[in-house]
């Protein structure tokens, strides 16, 4: 027998199981408490679920760290029906996973796109001063937000939502900037982020609560096929063509840089590896 066939159908048949069983069913585990005085990591997420989907760094900044990581829900999806059962299923995920939550408005924010930004300015300038705001009040040492091609028409005007709120704050704030990726491929990740097992339950389990959302595509159930995959694009994109991967069995990409000076710095001068045995400090220098 081709070895290779108990290999996949071992695939299908973990990928079928997984899709039965039960959704937003665990307790939220105890969490480390935080320092009254923590730094803070603000995921602007376009939808969501995007919390925990990128959630691999943001998760050990707040184990390792101990970082006072905040979900900003940018919006609430776009079907109105659903806006606030949204918000309920994303603060039953973000209580789980350990993240604080802050909403945009009642509802979040609409039209996060290009066509509104070229062709509804006054709506834009709105979101925009919105963001500047959250931002301004929350002083973050480290943002994440999705790059400028990740496909979805919400993603995409997020980035652009939240490089034109840092554009507004002036030169003297600054904070780390950490561009992910989902829906599309970033061409130049400088980051690739090792996440243990324990790590990959937690985040699915968390982002197992969108109920109404996985039931329509169990996108859960094959978030570490994704994770295993950015293991064998992160070691050529990240490590240089040619180059051997980590070790890693689980991982998410990023690009690392700083706003700083009203303008973006790069990151590193190589693409960096972070394994799980390593502390994520290392990342922001001394």
């Amino acid at each position: 027998m081709n070895p290779y066939e108990n290999f996949v159908s071992n695939y299908a048949r973990l990928v079928a199981e997984g899709g039965k069983l039960p959704l937003a069913a665990q307790t939220p585990p105890k969490h480390q408490p935080l320092s009254p005085d923590a730094p803070k990591a603000l995921i602007f997420s376009p939808h969501p679920d995007d919390e925990v989907i990128i959630g691999g760094l943001p998760l050990r900044l707040r184990r390792e760290m101990g970082m006072n990581v905040v979900n900003v829900a940018v919006t609430q999806g776009s079907n109105k029906a659903r806006q606030q059962e949204r918000l309920r299923e994303l603060t039953e995920c973000c209580n789980y996973i350990g993240f604080g939550l802050v909403q945009t408005r009642e509802n979040g924010l609409e039209s996060v796109s290009m066509n509104c930004r070229t062709k509804d300015p006054e709506r834009w300038n709105e979101s925009v001063a919105t963001i500047a705001a959250i931002l301004k009040e929350h002083q973050p040492h480290t943002i994440f937000f999705p790059h400028n091609d990740d496909w979805n028409s919400s993603h995409i005007g997020t980035h652009y939502l939240v490089v034109d709120a840092l554009g507004r704050l002036g030169g003297g704030f600054s904070c780390y900037s950490v561009e992910t990726e989902f829906w599309g491929a970033m061409d130049t990740p400088n980051l690739m982020v090792e996440s243990t097992e324990q790590h990959v339950v937690d985040l699915i389990t968390a982002l197992s609560f969108h109920v109404g959302e996985v039931r329509r595509n169990p996108y859960h159930v094959r978030m570490p096929a994704w994770m295993i995959d950015n293991v064998r694009r992160g070691g050529e994109l990240v490590g240089g063509q040619g180059g051997a991967a980590p070790n890693f069995a689980f991982a998410t990409l990023y690009r690392l840089r700083r706003w700083r000076n009203g303008a973006f710095e790069k990151g590193f001068d190589k693409g960096r590896f972070l394994a799980a045995s390593e502390n994520p400090q290392a990342l922001f220098g001394p």
